[in-house]
């Protein structure tokens, strides 16, 4: 993505390194396969220790023949080995809660196929190890983290058990001995800890499915709004302008990566202050279709003083990444999905 022989230029919106916290760090950010210690990582209810000689997948509900793999049963399976991007529903626009990486595993449709799907079955219900109490109606209820995904998308053949992360095991930060691996979706859909898979004939709504990592956005009919709650799905079509360098011609090189929920990049565009849209390169790296597309645009003639650059990403069914303004941003009134074009802030 960057070049040896070229100086940084900071951009002035960047956020300081948290190694407690980590995210992507954009101005540095050279290779296709984002570095580990820059990966972010979340716990809904902490980050559970689970012993891997112990640990048993049980696979139930509506099938024929319930299952109780371990790991090394998994393993024996076929193995798949793939590189996808993933992001956080709660990333920024300009954030760095999203990575690339190397996932292995074992399809999961052919140990589905396994136990005897019933032609009942709705969608996949999965489990985590993380637990918390939650109080629903009056009530207090231990529930342990749990997203579903429909049958038609949990059977698609690059839906993942993974146990492996860039050829090393997963371990307890990112979600060992296995999680799920979703391209395409949000990271809340890639459950990790996994202990339990349940086919069911109705929507699952836990909390995470139905009261949390919920969408309100709105809609205007003419004098009205009608606001509509979703479930947090699907990755948005986003791209971000990631780092600045000035090369031994002059020229302003910006370098940025788009991605969304695997439908190809067509294009990017670009834009300094309020000019005009200037179409970028896209590099030629991207290798399956649920990972980003890295791509640059060269400024030349740049003016001192300070500027915004924005990215706009375009997508092979037209799709136009939306403008901060646009009412796809304005009437969402959650921070998940957020997708909007990422004005970012330079000095030269």
């Amino acid at each position: 993505m960057a070049e040896e022989a070229d100086t940084g230029i900071p951009f002035l919106d960047s956020q300081p390194f948290n190694p407690e916290r980590p995210r992507l760090k954009w101005d540095e950010l050279k290779d296709w396969v984002s570095p580990v210690e820059q990966r972010f990582r979340v716990g809904h209810y902490g980050f559970p220790d689970v012993d891997e000689k112990s640990w048993k997948l049980e696979i139930a509900g509506l099938v024929n023949r319930p299952l109780s793999l371990s790991l090394d049963e998994i393993k024996k399976r076929k193995v798949r080995e793939q590189t996808n991007t993933i992001e956080c529903s709660g990333n920024p626009a300009n954030g760095g809660m999203v990575y690339n990486g190397k996932w292995t595993g074992t399809p999961l449709h052919l140990l589905l196929k396994d136990a005897g799907i019933k032609p009942e079955a709705f969608e996949a219900v999965f489990f985590a190890a993380d637990t918390g109490t939650e109080k629903i109606r009056g009530g207090d209820y231990v529930q342990n983290f749990a997203r579903s995904l429909s049958m038609k998308d949990a059977m698609r053949e690059d839906v993942l058990l993974c146990w492996a992360m860039d050829g090393q095991p997963l371990g307890k930060n990112f979600g060992g001995p296995v999680r799920i691996v979703a391209p395409g979706w949000y990271g809340v859909a890639w459950v990790k800890w996994l202990t339990r898979i349940e086919l069911h004939d109705r929507p699952y709504l836990g909390r995470f499915m139905g009261r949390d990592y919920v969408t309100i956005r709105g809609e205007k009919q003419g004098e009205r709004t009608i606001w509509r709650e979703t479930s947090v799905g699907k990755m948005n079509l986003k791209s971000i302008a990631g780092r600045a360098a000035k090369r031994k011609d002059g020229t302003i090189r910006i370098t940025g990566a788009a991605w969304g929920d695997g439908t190809p990049i067509q294009k990017v565009e670009v834009k300094v202050d309020d000019g005009p849209w200037t179409l970028a390169e896209l590099h030629k790296d991207n290798k399956t279709p649920n990972t980003w597309t890295f791509w640059h645009w060269d400024w030349k003639d740049a003016k001192t003083g300070e500027h915004t650059i924005t990215s706009r990403a375009i997508d092979a069914k037209g799709r136009v990444q939306p403008a901060p303004d646009d009412p796809f941003i304005t009437l969402k009134r959650t921070y998940w999905e957020a997708n909007q074009q990422a004005v970012r802030k330079i000095k030269i």
